[in-house]
């Protein structure tokens, strides 16, 4: 525990020394007086003049990276001790501060963290605007110093923290307490702002060039110092993909979205070629990391993953089942980016893993709802009779690193619709240490609530029990579970048998060369990962200085004003990309070398096997039900029809044991009981900010019901699907008045209805 303590207060006193770089960059203070000692002390024949900017603003985030990882490696080790609810003052900071606005649930310390961050913007743009406005000669040069100075360098600030977000195995964030899923938010804002900023600088210039009459210097590729050329090519792919990020596009236009997304590469390219390396040296250590963790997940997923079965449902969710390494370990709400090369050769989409870790050693299996055209072309080819084999590549399991929810006596789980997914491996990793007695504990008390729309939404439940040897397994008794569930759009609890065609359960024989899942570095992929970032780092700095010192330096002599800054910038891009891919390949296939021998033990099942699995138990009281555990579960559900789930009285009433409380669904149900949690009218309710926005960026909207005719005597609609490809349908009802009737009806999407109102 004290080295624990000791990695962390590290790790905080090197980023606080990091920002407080950034702070004092603007500054004459550290123009006039510590850049020079500084490049006078650093400025050697090996770096030059980059070699200030690498040790003050590349080496820092590189060494807590390494810090991370050792850090993440020992408390994964040390994951099984036991654990206690925090009741001291700090538990006060995990609690939600905002739970409405853009930035959604942002608990005390989020919330602090946000606006020093917001601070540090304002500082940095107000010392360089005064900065600026003294330097101003006349009133046409304002653009260029405003657009230089302020956009420009402020634009900088926001994009070295752009990339932490999106690198999906970071050790930096963890180490602070975040998740990569969680910080999707972040990645967006700032992106925002970067590219408000950076089209900001352009802009200033275009117009200064324009009103000097300079149009000229928009064509200027100079051989050294910035190019203007570089940075307008780069603008562009910004501008391109800036314009497909906004929500509406994104939800509609997935697919637009998507590809336009991958111009970030170009973007960056260009955009040093127009800074050159030195200055981009400042936004490096995002972008190296960054860079590190895409390539692992492109060499993951060249290997076809072995897909065993398919697990259809009622209200058309599959559960995808591969065989799994039994080395593979990840933990609770972890999820999996799925590719399947006969829909899409590019897309990835994310799903939550079902499976658990200690219960099903040799199974790894993922949700996948029908809620989109990828979705729905998916099931379709899984639907189909002569399917024999589907090649799947996988990137993951990426997973939470904290389970403080565990601490408490008592865990509440409130899900909506498709949201119920993440909790599923939750309640069978309780399940087994119920069993088992492991781990730091099992809460006393756990209670599902669940909203479903109909009653086909119920045999999600049927996933809380694995589909493996390990279900007849399992003894719900020592669980004190109790489940919830509401259906929100039927009354009758016999309206679902209409529709009922069981599970369905699709058996399929892939390839010997197909391999089960496995962590992309092994067992222990931390101590790796830290060894990856050193090894390639320092062969870079070596590569680096070999370069400088007997190739750029007789010819420069550190002046950098004879060498061109684009060659400078492309040899050691290549450098980078060289050290990545050489020590990142090494690793993957020495640990995939050394896991064939495990992965040989893994058979593949050609014998006959059943294709249909029993119907839900929850479908028909006449069901017998065929084993033990799913009587306890069948025992342990209340299922209310027409109905919603009264959250705040539900919490409210818990007694005063201490209980976590951990929410997933609609952002409107996230957000309530986020507000429950925090209005201090129950001090035991402890708000676990769990995110999963990876996979709830693709969710279907609600159908929006409008309004077609204005005639007096004459209601039309007509009902439209926000999610293209998706066919939905609405309860539409229409009341004559008081002491009147009511008219209902369901209607399909794209039907126009009308009612004529007749006197009497």
């Amino acid at each position: 525990m004290v080295a624990f303590t000791a990695i962390k207060l590290l790790a905080w006193l090197v980023l606080a020394g990091w920002v407080l770089m950034w702070a004092m960059r603007p500054t004459y203070t550290y123009k006039k007086v510590w850049q020079p000692k500084l490049q006078s002390e650093t400025n050697s024949t090996y770096f030059g003049p980059q070699g200030t900017n690498i040790l003050i603003y590349t080496f820092p985030i590189v060494f807590i990276s390494v810090l991370g990882c050792v850090y993440l490696h020992f408390k994964d080790k040390r994951a099984t001790q036991s654990s206690s609810v925090d009741k001291s003052g700090l538990a006060f900071w995990r609690r939600p501060a905002l739970w409405k606005g853009p930035l959604g649930i942002v608990s005390w310390t989020q919330l602090c963290f946000f606006l020093m961050f917001v601070a540090l913007l304002v500082w940095s743009f107000a010392v360089y605007l005064k900065i600026n406005f003294t330097e101003i000669d006349n009133g046409t040069s304002m653009y260029a110093n405003m657009s230089r100075g302020t956009s420009g360098y402020v634009g900088a600030f926001c994009c070295a923290f752009l990339f932490f977000p999106v690198t999906r195995g970071s050790s930096v964030l963890p180490l602070f307490g975040l998740s990569p899923e969680a910080s999707i938010k972040y990645h967006v804002w700032l992106g925002h702002i970067t590219l408000l900023l950076f089209a900001l600088h352009s802009f200033g210039f275009v117009i200064y060039w324009a009103i000097t009459d300079q149009a000229w210097q928009l064509l200027k590729w100079q051989k050294v110092y910035v190019s203007n050329m570089a940075g307008e090519i780069s603008m562009v792919f910004g501008l391109i993909l800036w314009a497909t990020t906004f929500q509406r596009v994104r939800r509609h236009k997935f697919e637009l979205f998507f590809y336009t997304h991958q111009l970030y590469a170009l973007f960056m390219f260009f955009f040093l070629l127009h800074v050159g390396i030195s200055y981009f040296c400042l936004i490096l250590p995002g972008v190296y990391l960054f860079m590190l963790d895409r390539y692992l997940r492109f060499l993951q997923s060249q290997s076809e993953v072995r897909l065993v079965s398919a697990r259809h449902l009622p209200n058309e969710t599959v559960e995808l089942n591969f065989s799994k390494n039994p080395g593979l370990n990840y933990g609770m709400m972890s999820t999996a980016f799925i590719k399947v090369p006969s829909i899409s050769k590019l897309q990835w989409h994310p799903f939550t893993v079902s499976s658990n870790n200690n219960m099903e050693p040799d199974t790894f299996s993922v949700v996948v709802m029908k809620q989109g055209t990828w979705t729905q072309k998916l099931s379709q080819t899984l639907s189909s009779p002569s399917l024999e084999r589907l090649e799947v590549a996988l990137e993951g399991p990426y997973g939470h690193i904290s389970t403080d929810f565990l601490r408490y006596e008592s865990l509440v789980m409130v899900s909506g619709g498709s949201g119920i997914t993440p909790f599923i491996s939750v309640i069978r990793e309780l399940l087994f240490r119920s069993a088992t007695k492991e781990g730091p504990g099992t809460p006393t008390r756990v209670r599902l609530v669940c909203a479903f729309k109909t009653s086909a939404d119920l045999t999600m439940l049927d996933l809380l029990l694995p589909f493996s040897s390990a279900r007849n397994e399992v003894d719900l008794s020592r669980l004190n579970l109790k489940i919830e569930a509401f259906v929100t759009r039927e009354t009758d609890p016999n309206a679902g048998n209409l529709k009922k065609n069981g599970i369905q359960t699709l058996w399929l024989k892939p390839l010997p060369t197909d391999v089960p899942v496995t962590a992309v570095l092994g067992e222990n992929s931390w101590l790796c990962l830290g060894a990856i970032i050193s090894a390639s780092f320092v062969s870079f700095l070596l590569l680096l200085g070999i370069l400088n010192r007997y190739y750029i330096y007789p010819i420069d002599k550190n002046t950098d004003k004879y060498y061109s800054t684009t060659a400078k910038a492309v040899l050691q891009l290549l450098f980078i990309c060289v050290c990545i891919a050489g020590f990142a390949s090494a690793a993957f296939y020495w640990v995939r070398r050394g896991l064939t021998t495990a992965a040989k033990r893994v058979q593949i099942t050609d014998s006959a096997t059943p294709t249909s699995s029993p119907a839900s138990w929850f479908y028909g009281a006449d069901r017998e039900l065929e084993s033990h555990p799913h009587q306890a579960l069948f025992q342990a559900a209340k299922v209310q029809y027409g109905a919603r789930p009264e959250l705040k009285k539900m919490l409210l009433e818990l007694d005063d044991v201490e209980t976590g409380v951990l929410v997933s669904g609609p952002s409107g149900m996230r957000r309530e009981v986020a507000k429950i949690c925090s209005s201090g009218l129950a001090q035991n309710l402890h708000f676990e900010s769990v995110s999963f926005t990876w996979c709830q960026k693709n969710a279907t909207q609600a159908p929006q019901w409008r309004r077609a005719a204005p005639h007096p005597s004459a209601l039309s609609f007509s009902l439209s699907s926000p999610t293209p490809g998706r066919p939905s349908s609405s309860l539409l009802c229409v009341s004559s008045g008081a002491g009147g009737g009511t008219l209902c009806m369901r209607v399909a999407a794209g039907s126009d209805v009308s009612w004529s109102l007749l006197p009497g």
